[in-house]
């Protein structure tokens, strides 16, 4: 054990802070673990509960391959799995320890160690099975397009175990974004896989790529999000070419994990999802053989199975639009800016309110954007009930101005109908602003942006003003929830790491016997001591260690019951009694 661990110490030190980062992180080590140096980390690394839970981490051509290694007939490993997670020596070969657990698992679980045999591609799906996958695939485009867009209004909270909360989950559910509930979690899973989205502190927060992915087209959107998904793919999954095994072998994958079923049957159903697998056959369609061969995602041979998208509409004088076919996604996206979507189905039904065109302008939409993007868009003209509305909306949109003073910090808010603006100062959900006369005009020491967003949701007619007077449009995604890096390995490590190489050095012997010192003295165990004598002779002490410093080691000597201070210098050796 003593030179396992020894050999292993010597292994991580000698790894650099990204390589021993990805193999702390590979073996599932707390970055809070308290190890002082790089012995303690091998013996931590080769107790037999950390070795269970790396074996339990290998998928099964890997764990075949360690334990040929651990036998003498065999080759030594050459595949870097061992090694990444310390579980190999420099031989080729697993340490005393990693062998010991590798043969008492093989007899507990015997199965988890048989080969199995390398399944025949899957054969190609029918037309009919093709068509039916291609619509679901479409369908989950467009739930998770509602999605990140009802989460671009108002961010969706989790709870403290992660799933979305009960409230959002019907929020979801009843605007027609979700028709299971049950789909959320995967399709936010889907996004946090592409990048569209993340889970930040209690939130799923969208994206810069997920904004940009909003106005991509539908085959756009797929491939977007499959590319994610096979990317996600855990390693036991994944081929050297870049694709994955076929779905029929995935729940073999990981013999030894017990929770590995059920991840298997939810990564298969993601599939589903996305119309790379069908619900009820291994069958495969011509765009997933291109994925699991590890090519670029080619929607080109799902798009004639996609309904037609259009790029018109129908203005109705009852304020309705009426898109007769799936419409363009950038189009939908602008158009559900001012209106309301009502319907959702391969014909969707929007309406105009001052509410919704209110929304758009408080985005940055003016009535002449309104009037130019519907009439390139509409089949029938502007309707004149229509263009009326978007005139008054215009007309009182910007009643509420909210600005930042310079001089005094605070949020100025002003507005020309001073009787709105008394309205403002005694409504009840307005109170957190804590909103006071200030000069005919309302002041908060509340942040201009909250201040806006506040009486935005307030459905008051508001505009930002920036520094110059000019009006802006406030987004409710903030820069800095943004641009914070994910975390890696090295960031997470990075304390630990520093703590290991500033503990006893590897080299030699001299920061092992330093180790074993220290930790006899603060046991107050026996040991031997083999000590070098002035004419270059051995002897062999047997003390109780007491005390260690200024390089000199403290302890009694038992037989002659006397106490010994020995120079650390001339100590050869060290061992318990």
């Amino acid at each position: 054990m003593v030179s396992d661990a020894r050999a292993l110490a010597t292994w991580l030190a000698l790894r650099d802070d990204a390589a021993l980062a990805s193999t702390l992180a590979a073996r599932g080590v707390s970055p809070t673990v308290n190890w002082h140096d790089f012995f303690d980390a091998a013996e931590g690394l080769l107790e037999q509960g950390s070795l269970d839970r790396a074996l339990t981490r290998l998928a099964r051509p890997e764990l075949l391959a360690v334990a040929a290694a651990a036998s003498p007939s065999e080759p030594p490993a050459t595949d870097g799995v061992g090694s990444r997670l310390a579980l190999i020596d420099d031989t080729g070969r697993p340490f005393g320890p990693v062998a010991d657990r590798l043969a008492a698992t093989r007899s507990a679980h015997p199965d988890a160690f048989a080969p199995i045999p390398v399944p025949s591609p899957p054969g190609p799906a029918d037309a009919r099975s093709a068509a039916a996958a291609a619509e679901q695939a479409f369908t989950s485009a467009g739930s998770l397009a509602d999605v990140l867009l009802a989460c671009l209004h108002s961010a969706i909270t989790r709870t403290g175990a992660g799933p979305v909360s009960a409230a959002d989950r019907k929020r979801l559910t009843d605007a027609g974004a979700i028709t299971h509930a049950d789909d959320l979690e995967d399709l936010l899973a889907s996004a946090a896989a592409s990048g569209l989205a993340i889970a930040h502190d209690r939130e799923w927060v969208v994206t810069t790529a997920g904004e940009q992915w909003l106005e991509t087209s539908t085959a756009g959107r797929w491939a977007t999000v499959v590319e994610g998904f096979r990317a996600s793919l855990p390693e036991g999954l994944r081929t050297p070419d870049g694709g994955f095994l076929a779905p029929g072998v995935w729940a073999d994958a990981y013999p030894l994990d017990a929770d590995w079923s059920e991840r298997a049957r939810r990564l298969r159903r993601l599939g589903v999802l996305w119309g790379l697998f069908g619900a009820s056959s291994d069958a495969e369609f011509p765009w997933t053989v291109a994925l699991r061969t590890g090519a670029p995602a080619d929607a080109g041979t799902m798009t004639p199975h996609l309904p037609t998208e259009i790029d018109r509409v129908y203005l109705q004088a009852d304020l309705t639009a009426i898109a007769p076919g799936p419409l363009a996604p950038a189009l939908d996206l602008r158009l559900r800016s001012i209106a309301l979507r009502e319907s959702r189905a391969q014909a969707s039904t929007y309406r105009f309110t001052p509410e919704s065109l209110g929304a758009g302008m408080t985005e940055g939409e003016t009535a002449g954007s309104v009037r130019s993007f519907l009439s390139q868009l509409s089949l029938t003209g502007i309707p004149q009930p229509l263009d009326y509305l978007i005139e008054s909306t215009a007309l009182r949109h910007g009643l509420v101005r909210v600005r930042s003073e310079e001089s005094s910090g605070r949020t100025r808010v002003e507005s020309a109908d001073a009787g709105l603006l008394d309205t403002i100062a005694i409504d009840q959900s307005l109170r957190p602003l804590g909103l006071v006369d200030d000069n005919g005009a309302l002041s908060s020491r509340v942040a201009r942006d909250a201040v806006y967003w506040t009486l935005a949701d307030a459905r008051y007619p508001v505009v930002a003003l920036d520094d110059n007077g000019t009006p802006e449009s406030v987004h409710r995604r903030t820069a800095t929830t943004q641009s914070e890096p994910s975390p890696t390995p090295t960031r997470t490590y990075s304390r630990l790491i520093q703590t290991l190489r500033s503990g006893h050095g590897t080299g030699g012997e001299e920061g092992w016997l330093g180790r074993e010192l220290e930790q006899a003295v603060r046991a107050r165990s026996e040991i031997i001591v083999v000590v070098k004598m002035p004419d270059g002779t051995e002897r062999s002490l047997t003390l109780e260690a007491a005390g260690l410093g200024g390089g000199r080691l403290r302890g009694r000597d038992r037989a002659a019951d006397i106490e010994r201070t020995l120079p650390v210098s001339s100590i050869v050796s060290v061992r318990p009694a």
